[in-house]
């Protein structure tokens, strides 16, 4: 059998075969979306996984003009760990009047429910949650 493409009017240095050539620029590419996409997956893991320390204010009163209760819980994954939350008091106009970091101590439970009253500057409208950490500062630790 013989070739019947006619060379006089296709010849083959014109149009070389790329058909290895485009394989491989898929697989690049395949491989590099692959990567990204693992990638991506860890980062946003990361980013909004299940954190090791959450809290939530439960209740707040208003004992005075200086002064707010703050009733709130704290999860941890591992519970003996100590931590320390950041609550605040906040004005009606939004602004901050008041903050405490309190000792979360070591406990057998993995939700607390605490209670810590915070000192304000104006009279306080409402009380929430700065955050939680389990860098404890050393002034805080219990000796």
């Amino acid at each position: 059998m013989t070739d019947t493409t006619p060379t006089d009017r296709y010849p083959t240095d014109r149009y070389p075969a790329t058909g290895g050539s485009r394989r491989t620029w898929l697989w690049a590419l395949v491989a590099v979306g692959l990567v990204a996409g693992v990638l991506a997956a860890f980062l946003l893991y990361q980013k909004f996984g299940t954190p090791d320390i959450e809290s939530e204010v439960v209740t707040y009163t208003v004992v005075d003009d200086s002064t707010v209760q703050v009733q709130f819980t704290v999860t941890r994954k591992d519970p003996s760990q100590e931590a320390v939350c950041i609550i605040r008091s906040r004005s009606k106009d939004g602004s901050e009047t008041g903050r405490r970091e309190v000792l979360i101590p070591s406990s057998e439970s993995g939700t607390l429910l605490m209670d810590a009253p915070v000192v304000t500057s104006q009279r306080p409208g409402m009380a929430d949650m700065y955050g939680c950490s389990f860098d404890v500062p050393e002034y805080l630790r219990a000796h």
